[in-house]
């Protein structure tokens, strides 16, 4: 098991109730994650909606997951 510290805007924040958690999780990947997390909070995007980022940089969702990650879901966004 890994400890992740997710963090989440938008969409994704009012679906899990709070805009950030730290949780164990036995995902590999963060597409694993992020499906995990999808079905417990029920949120409406597929994985190919949503970007990933790893700390202050992009990734990828194929990237393996490693203990203490500070991830972060980012839905689309619009706005003007």
């Amino acid at each position: 098991m890994k400890t992740v510290n997710i963090y989440y805007f938008a969409v994704l924040r009012e679906c899990a109730g709070k805009s950030h958690e730290t949780r164990q999780t036995a995902a590999r990947t963060f597409l694993d994650l992020y499906e995990e997390i999808r079905t417990l909070y029920r949120f409406p995007l597929e994985a190919t909606r949503v970007r990933v980022a790893l700390g202050d940089s992009y990734g990828e969702m194929d990237q393996e997951i490693v203990d203490g990650a500070e991830v972060t879901f980012i839905p689309p966004v619009a706005g003007g």
